[in-house]
């Protein structure tokens, strides 16, 4: 365990977190996603539902905000725009984490063929159907002037 880190953040999703690029992108999938077939890297959060490892993820991972589409989620069937609750739940998750970041519906195969080129795969134990989301990487800024590393200070020294 660690101060100020979900428990959830096992230490293998903490390493392929710190280890993705800007750019990278990670799945979250239900239990009933091919992840054994879709994963270059596979990560088992079996016994655990999306919403809380979609919570945790978010609590440190940035969102790429050099694009203009960077979250996306599954649909029911090819239904794009409609929403089961466990859609609305990971909107409402992301948007505490991200306000300003849509998430994008991806149909079917779209979302597959995403999935599969990943930087990792996370596979909770989420039992409700079509409950997937990517999250594509973004950067940490630097800090301002005026501040450790602007002043020439190791940041890494405290």
């Amino acid at each position: 365990m660690l101060k100020g880190l979900d428990p959830l953040l096992s230490p293998e999703l903490l390493f392929t977190l710190r280890a993705m690029g800007h750019g990278d992108e990670i799945a979250i999938v239900d239990g009933n996603y091919p992840g054994v077939e879709h994963a270059r890297r596979l990560i088992r959060l079996d016994g655990h539902h999306i919403i809380p490892v979609l919570n945790a993820v978010l609590s440190v991972l940035p969102i790429d905000d050099f694009v203009a589409e960077a979250i996306f989620r599954s649909t029911v069937k090819a239904e794009r725009d409609k929403l089961d609750p466990v859609h609305e739940e990971m909107i409402d998750c992301c948007a505490r984490h991200e306000p300003h970041r849509q998430v994008v519906p991806l149909i079917g195969q779209d979302f597959y063929g995403r999935v599969k080129t990943a930087h990792a795969v996370i596979q909770t134990g989420e039992p409700r159907l079509y409950a997937n989301i990517i999250l594509r990487k973004g950067v940490i800024y630097p800090k301002e002037p005026g501040t450790h590393a602007a002043a020439g200070v190791d940041p890494f020294v405290y």
